[in-house]
């Protein structure tokens, strides 16, 4: 089993300095609203974040290994999140914009699909609260 690690360290109020395992660092910080200073990327933004990485990884990935030529992977993520404590995302959507030359529609939708269904374990732990859905665009390069 693969073992991930992080830390997360006050830096002021409640502005938060993230450090990962492997050695990088991430700003997070509140809305002033709820006493942070806007300092930083909200946790619930990094977990889109974190979803839209781990997928965009598998879809280049598999369709790289179809010998498709990818010049660019952009990836949209939109979440809506339950309106009562803990307000967690229950409809979240992805919207990849796929460029490159000749890549077939059913190669990106395949490879959307084996993210989704196999290989994304954010996709997977937040399928658990959230209905994702994804759509794709292919922009000839």
């Amino acid at each position: 089993m693969a073992a991930v690690s992080a830390r997360v360290k006050l830096v002021e109020g409640i502005q938060m300095l993230g450090e990962s395992g492997s050695g990088h660092t991430v700003v997070m910080d509140a809305a002033q609203s709820v006493g942070g200073r806007n300092m930083g990327i909200r946790p619930m933004e990094l977990l889109l974040i974190g979803l839209g990485g781990c997928a965009s990884i598998d879809v280049l990935n598999i369709l790289r290994k179809g010998r498709h030529a990818i010049a660019d992977c952009v990836a949209e993520i939109n979440g809506k999140r339950a309106e009562t404590e803990p307000m967690v995302f229950t409809e979240i959507t992805v919207h990849y914009t796929i460029t490159g030359t000749s890549i077939p529609a059913k190669a990106v939708e395949r490879a959307i699909k084996l993210s989704e269904d196999k290989y994304c374990s954010a996709s997977a732990m937040l399928a658990k609260t959230a209905e994702i859905k994804s759509t794709y665009e292919i922009v000839e390069a």
